[in-house]
């Protein structure tokens, strides 16, 4: 089977890479072409050269952005099926292309648009250009009542989870787009100066060689490429708003979520948004009337605040809240994808 994917996102090409290894699992043949990282086999553009956040950021992408459609609207002629994964400015874009060009192609759109949060008006060009709908979050379904809960793909991922151990390590995890590591790195840099536990620094793996240049001096942390690993083995952990917050919560280690943006990007957002928290698991949490399962920050940080956090947090209350964090998201969702690529879901 031939599949044309679009997954431009770091945190789409971490799932994809879990559906690829299941379904070579299956033995049976798939061959993908299109944009993703170039790990998971030939693209035709390297996804990391789409690694940025922000309004005025992706501009300069513009360019890169109709150029990279234009090619997978062409590869879409010999592909059995698309799959596009999140990053809806991007795939709302190329569904559209495609369709123009082949109407009868199926295009299965797998994390779809949070138009709970905002740009609800995607819901009508979702309807119009996407054939199978697969969400990751149960509350979705008010949505999109013709999609599939497909399960969260984090559990796919995660399969060991927080014990009782103190292990005397805090976590820091400034995001995986440089404007997000930019804007953190001075306060967790603060925070590290007035913590007397080890500190770890999280950093992916496209950084590796790159640390001095994006971080700064960082001589205080001891470095980790992996998020799963440095939160098994923290008593807390700092993390920029995203997915790490989610992982976090599912594994059970205690965290606040920071997030800062450009002012002017943040009043933008904030006028868009109508939610009363930014993090998936708060959101999550609200729908389920369970309250708030973590504490955010946005914008302005108080330093002793925040240490006071990590100091009075509980790992016996968080390893509870993670326990119903994964029943309410209740499977992995690999197994579920293949299903429907190939007509059996």
């Amino acid at each position: 089977m031939k599949i044309l994917v679009s997954a431009i996102e770091p945190s789409a090409n971490f799932h994809l890479r879990y559906i690829l290894n299941k379904w070579k699992m299956e033995n049976e043949k798939l061959q993908i072409k299109g944009v993703f990282d170039k790990s998971l086999g030939n693209p035709v553009i390297d996804s990391n050269e789409f690694n940025v956040m922000g309004f005025f950021d992706v501009l300069p992408k513009i360019k890169l952005a109709k150029k990279t459609i234009e090619k997978l609207v062409d590869l879409s002629e010999n592909a059995d099926k698309i799959l596009l994964i999140d990053a809806p400015s991007f795939n709302l874009r190329l569904a559209k292309a495609i369709k123009k060009r082949n109407p009868n192609k199926e295009i299965i759109y797998y994390i779809l648009p949070k138009v709970w949060a905002w740009k609800k008006r995607r819901i009508k060009t979702i309807n119009k250009y996407i054939d199978k709908k697969a969400y990751i979050f149960p509350f979705e379904k008010d949505i999109w009542k013709d999609g599939i809960y497909v399960g969260n793909p984090l559990l796919d991922e995660i399969k060991t989870f927080r014990d009782d151990k103190l292990y005397g390590n805090v976590a820091f995890l400034p995001g995986s787009r440089k404007s997000e590591i930019k804007a953190l790195m001075p306060i967790f840099k603060e925070l590290a100066a007035n913590i007397k536990e080890n500190k770890i620094l999280v950093v992916p793996e496209i950084y590796k060689n790159r640390i001095s240049e994006i971080y700064g001096n960082v001589e205080e942390f001891d470095i980790i490429f992996n998020t799963k690993e440095a939160l098994l083995k923290s008593d807390f952990a700092y993390i920029c708003s995203g997915t790490a917050t989610l992982e976090a919560a599912i594994i059970g280690t205690p965290f606040v979520l920071m997030y800062k943006a450009r002012e002017i990007e943040y009043l933008i957002a904030k006028s868009f948004v109508k939610l009363n928290f930014v993090g998936l698991v708060n959101i999550i949490f609200e729908k389920e009337n369970l309250g708030e399962f973590h504490k955010e920050y946005l914008q302005k940080f108080d330093k002793e605040e925040l240490i006071n956090d990590y100091k009075k947090s509980s790992l016996t209350e968080f390893r509870q809240k993670s326990k119903k964090i994964r029943n309410i998201l209740k499977y992995g969702s690999a197994e579920n994808i293949i299903k429907i690529i190939k007509g059996d879901l």
